[in-house]
């Protein structure tokens, strides 16, 4: 007779964990920070800027889209249908733990080489606007590695899954619930120095009057800073770009070479106090311990939905697939969240500097250097958009100025 507590057991932790993660984001993200005028993109570019984005996007939209469409649907198609089982028996082999890694490669090799076409054309796309300057080789290379690396990370996942599905048939989900979180912030902690030294070189910010200024702004912010590194993103793209990643003893401060090179110091220093706010409210940690949560709910959803099931190796691909429409149906949330954090880095960035004019500025170069979408249609804004518009943006650096009796005029010449 079944044992009342292994079925009750994971529905009641699926009703917690979904409880704390819900309450987590309610509760840590910043809702509302200052009351924003609304949004209007030609106050501060010019017609000739937005029709070049407009343009941009007519020609890349239909290319990315359908390689994102590509890249969900071919995982689903086979894991979702006897194909998956199929491919895992194709294999014959006998050991399941050589078979699931080799699956999962497999499986991610096929849908890269599907969506290369259109892949291909988006790259075309990126360099006749002057936005990637990247060799072919160094595209398929960047290609390769990504697949290599997911390909690892998901195998890592799937094998700890089915080896303790087969060890605990009813009770797996608690010790895999607890090593998929451990897996989410090992991850989130070694990424800064195992993954993103994959893709770029990194080097600490010459000593001069730009650094040392950096150095007294975090000092000032009260942010711990040992070193600004420098990506040498020019390599791959004219884009300009600065980020934080990790946390505690991996945590870094990274802004692109372009940037430095292509954006005035005053405008540099308001993209860098931007990152300082995410140093500042730990946002990298913070994301990270959501994202813990957020695994260990979905491992007990998994149980829900495979029960024993899981510790069958040829339900590999079904595994992957629940893991894709899982990842495509959070995207939206996900999103929402991240916006709402870089809205805080952003008003972050405005205290800690008083400079909204340079911001508004800023800004605007941004989004006119990085092609960056004006007025995105609604669908794409809540899947992919995980900073606000550079309108949204403006529109901040303009209630500041207001609240603080420095208004800023528009850009564009009405």
């Amino acid at each position: 007779m079944p044992d009342p507590a292994a079925r009750w057991a994971p529905r009641a932790a699926a009703a917690v964990l979904a409880v704390a993660l819900v309450l987590t984001i309610v509760v840590t993200t910043p809702w509302h920070l200052i009351d924003l005028p609304t949004p209007d993109a030609t106050l501060d570019f010019t017609p000739a800027e937005i029709a070049r984005q407009n343009a941009f996007r007519h020609e890349l939209l239909p290319w990315s889209t359908t390689s994102w469409v590509l890249s969900v649907l071919v995982p689903l198609a086979i894991g979702f249908s006897p194909l998956g089982r199929r491919l895992f028996d194709a294999l014959r082999i006998r050991r399941w733990y050589v078979a699931v890694p080799l699956l999962v490669a497999a499986l991610g090799l096929l849908t890269s080489l599907i969506t290369v076409p259109t892949d291909v054309m988006s790259e075309r796309v990126t360099r006749k606007y002057g936005l990637s300057v990247q060799d072919w080789g160094l595209w398929t290379r960047d290609r390769v590695v990504n697949w290599l690396l997911m390909s690892l990370a998901l195998a890592v996942l799937a094998l700890v899954l089915i080896g303790l599905a087969k060890r605990w048939r009813q009770g797996w989900w608690l010790p895999a619930a607890i090593a998929a979180a451990v897996l989410v912030l090992g991850v989130s902690f070694a990424y800064p120095v195992l993954v993103e030294p994959r893709f770029n070189q990194f080097t600490s910010m010459p000593a001069g009057a730009l650094r040392d200024d950096f150095m007294r702004l975090a000092a000032e912010d009260g942010v711990p800073v040992k070193d600004v590194l420098v990506a040498d993103a020019s390599r791959r793209t004219t884009a300009l770009n600065a980020y934080v990643s990790g946390f505690g003893s991996t945590r870094r401060l990274v802004v692109y070479d372009t940037l430095l090179k292509d954006m005035p110091p005053a405008q540099v220093r308001l993209v860098v106090a931007h990152e300082l706010g995410h140093a500042a409210e730990d946002d990298v940690l913070h994301g990270t311990l959501v994202g813990v949560l957020g695994a260990a709910f979905a491992v007990v959803l998994l149980r829900l939905l495979l029960g024993a099931r899981m510790a069958d190796p040829r339900r590999t691909a079904l595994l992957l697939a629940l893991v894709v429409a899982g990842t495509t149906l959070s995207a939206p949330v996900q999103n929402l969240v991240s916006r709402r954090i870089e809205a805080r880095a952003d008003y972050h960035s405005l205290r800690l500097t008083n400079d909204p004019k340079d911001f508004v500025a800023m800004q605007h170069d941004l989004a006119v250097t990085n092609i960056s979408g004006l007025d995105p249609a609604r669908w794409r804004y809540w899947m992919f958009a995980t900073h606000p518009t550079a309108p949204e943006r403006i529109a901040m650096g303009r209630a500041w100025a207001t609240e603080y009796g420095t208004p800023v005029p528009p850009l564009v010449s009405r």
